[in-house]
């Protein structure tokens, strides 16, 4: 159980980095190694409460979805005027 809590852990938070990196880079033609490690942050977040219930697959589409998630927040409370200078309030969610 130890060892699937972990290769979970790890993928959800590299799948969510990458992605939110993919996204961020599309947009802006320009590396964002902070919208980066927020994105780790927020697939941190997604996978926290089902790590050792699901399988690594799952742990993949939960990281995706969760830096995909964290992305658009990010954008709408920046579009929105709200000051939130790291962005935690879009990476728990």
């Amino acid at each position: 159980l130890a060892a699937q809590v972990a290769m979970n852990t790890t993928v959800a938070a590299s799948t969510g980095g990458i992605v939110v990196f993919g996204i961020q880079y599309s947009i802006l033609r320009k590396y964002d190694v902070v919208a980066m490690c927020n994105g780790i942050l927020a697939g941190l977040v997604s996978i926290t409460a089902g790590c050792g219930n699901v399988e690594t697959g799952s742990a993949l589409m939960i990281g995706l979805l969760g830096g995909i998630v964290y992305k658009f927040s990010a954008t709408s409370v920046e579009k929105l005027g709200i000051d939130d200078p790291v962005d935690a309030s879009s990476v728990h969610g």
